[in-house]
């Protein structure tokens, strides 16, 4: 702290004119001249700093708090392209519930998973400002490239196949109705069959010939089947636009029951 000492000489020790001999004068100098340095003017000055020091915490306790959200609750996304039109449109905004365990997905839930070991995207480089940059984009939705959004048709042990006689895709040989499908899409136009080992998952756009999913991975390594673990959440809510706000309700898959049971 500013002890109220200014180059050397104590307040009431400047000359005065008319002084003594000596140059010596009694008079103070007058309070026009004073500087705050009492104690009135040090507890303005913590008053102040103090001030400083809130606008500095407090944006950082909402940064910390909104980390520990995301990192444990709820992670916000916005939906950058078409690969599931029209339940999820572009520019949609959703909450992903991070609280759930795979083994209690169903058929039909809408999840959003990283993309990058079961499609082979790679892991992106970056240094410590990017990461820092991506933090902060995720909070308000904004995910890395390799954050997919699909929906599940294939849980660990099913066997799904496209496709059946009239073209639907069958899960454990029982043809199912996908009523969210883009309009004029076909279910698929690959066929494939897979039976799904235990913690695999095959999740498939609902824009089938626009959307990159397990698909798309058929003959490579892993076969496109997404690891329960890479799985973030499951999509809860869509919250913007405002005319599209709502949950996500169960469809016709998730009737179906596990093979063999």
């Amino acid at each position: 702290m500013i002890s109220g000492r200014h180059g050397g000489a104590q307040p009431g020790s400047g000359l005065s004119p008319g002084g003594g001999a000596d140059g010596r004068g009694t008079s103070t100098a007058s309070p026009s001249r004073q500087r705050p340095d009492g104690p009135g003017g040090g507890a303005a000055r913590r008053r102040a700093r103090d001030r400083r020091l809130r606008w500095l915490v407090l944006p950082a306790v909402v940064l910390v708090a909104a980390v520990l959200v995301r990192v444990f609750l709820v992670v916000p996304y916005s939906i950058p392209t078409g690969s599931m039109e029209p339940t999820l449109q572009v520019g949609d905004r959703i909450l992903v519930d991070r609280l759930g365990s795979p083994d209690d997905l169903r058929r039909g839930d809408v999840v959003v998973f990283d993309a990058s070991a079961a499609f082979h995207l790679g892991e992106p480089t970056s240094g410590l400002l990017d990461r820092a940059i991506g933090t902060v984009g995720s909070i308000v939705g904004e995910g890395p490239d390799t954050d997919y959004v699909k929906r599940v048709v294939g849980l660990p042990g099913d066997h799904v196949r496209c496709c059946a006689g009239d073209g639907r895709i069958t899960v454990n040989d029982v043809a199912v109705d996908e009523p969210y499908l883009y309009p004029g899409d076909p279910p698929s136009a690959t066929t494939f069959e897979v039976t799904l080992p235990p913690d695999r998952f095959w999740v498939m756009g609902d824009h089938r010939s626009a959307s990159a999913d397990s698909r798309s991975q058929l003959g490579a390594p892993g076969g496109g089947m997404v690891p329960g673990g890479d799985i973030i959440g499951q999509v809860r809510v869509r919250y913007w636009p405002p005319d599209r706000i709502g949950t996500f309700s169960p469809v016709p898959l998730s009737a179906i029951p596990r093979n063999g049971q």
